[in-house]
């Protein structure tokens, strides 16, 4: 069949690669994606392609929310944890035993 085809249901992607990257990283607001990525495909077997868009869509921003809130949430940690590593080697430097 060619793209396009009448017969031929169109192709939604459902988001589900990133949204368990997202449950990875952030979980509370993968939970959202997850459950709008398992809703795409039942909604294109029956024939329900725009909610099915819609789900993929939700999906895709709750995808992204968590991703970027994880990243941010990590580098915070990361920077926290290099500040203290460095604040304890200066404190010891400084004291005699």
């Amino acid at each position: 069949m060619q793209p396009g085809y009448p017969g031929q249901p169109p192709q939604i992607n459902n988001n589900m690669t990133m949204s368990v990257v997202g449950l990875i990283l952030f979980w509370p607001l993968a939970i959202p994606a997850l459950i709008n990525a398992g809703k795409v495909n039942p909604l294109l077997e029956r024939g329900n392609y725009h909610a099915a868009q819609l789900a993929a869509d939700e999906s895709r921003k709750w995808s992204r929310l968590a991703i970027i809130v994880g990243l941010i949430w990590y580098a915070i940690m990361l920077v926290c944890c290099v500040v203290l590593v460095t604040g304890s080697l200066i404190s010891d430097n400084g004291t005699t035993a």
